[in-house]
Order: C-alpha cells, then sequence, then structure tokens
C-alpha cells in the first residue's frame, strides 16, 4: 500500500456538525477498499486567494491515509458526488519522506 494525503475544501455553510459524517463516511470508504487512515487535520475556515463557487472562505480538511491504488478512485467518485465539497486534490505522497528526517538526525548525531 502507498501513502497518500488528501486535501478537501468544504463550502463555508457546512457546519462542524454537518462535516463530521461526511469525513466519517470517506473514512469508512478508505477502510472498506482496504485503506487506513493515518491523520485527519482539521485545518478550519480559511481565506480563499480567490472565489470558489461565489465564497470567499472554505473549511479544509486534510486526510493522511495508506490505501492500494484501486481505492483512490472510488474515494475520488465518492468525493466528487458528495453535496458540500467544493474541491478536492489527492497526492501520493513520498516513500522515503520519513526515512529523510531520521538520516537527517543520525547524521546530526554522528557529527557531534
Amino acid at each position: 500500500m502507498r501513502k497518500y494525503e488528501n486535501l478537501l475544501l468544504f463550502s463555508p455553510e457546512l457546519g462542524t456538525d454537518e462535516l463530521a459524517p461526511i469525513v466519517e463516511n470517506l473514512k469508512a470508504v478508505l477502510e472498506r477498499e482496504g485503506g487506513t487512515i493515518a491523520t485527519i487535520d482539521d485545518w478550519g475556515m480559511k481565506e480563499l486567494a480567490y472565489p470558489v463557487r461565489k465564497f470567499f472562505r472554505g473549511h479544509y480538511v486534510r486526510l493522511e491515509f495508506n490505501a492500494p491504488a484501486s481505492a483512490i478512485a472510488e474515494l475520488e467518485r465518492i468525493i466528487r458526488i458528495t453535496d458540500g465539497i467544493m474541491k478536492f486534490v489527492t497526492v501520493k505522497l513520498d516513500e522515503h519522506e520519513e526515512a529523510a528526517p531520521a538520516a537527517a538526525a543520525a547524521s546530526e548525531e554522528a557529527s557531534e
């Protein structure tokens, strides 16, 4: 399984009580497809750089997860048909990303 990150932009009209079931549904889709959620970061309401669907603010949520490639297609299909999600982006994270900081820390300790 590979590591992915998904950034979701929700409509500002949704309250936090309406966001939670949508995020739980996406989590259930990933788990059903054989993936596991690593972290869910709620970034909150932010100003947008440009209007999206005539809104100047949006609620951001970041999902970090491990999943097979086939699960990404199903997750994005569900995101596209879910009301309240204005934009999203899914990115495959570098597999060596976690190893790099550990190697840097080890080289710092060795130099001391």
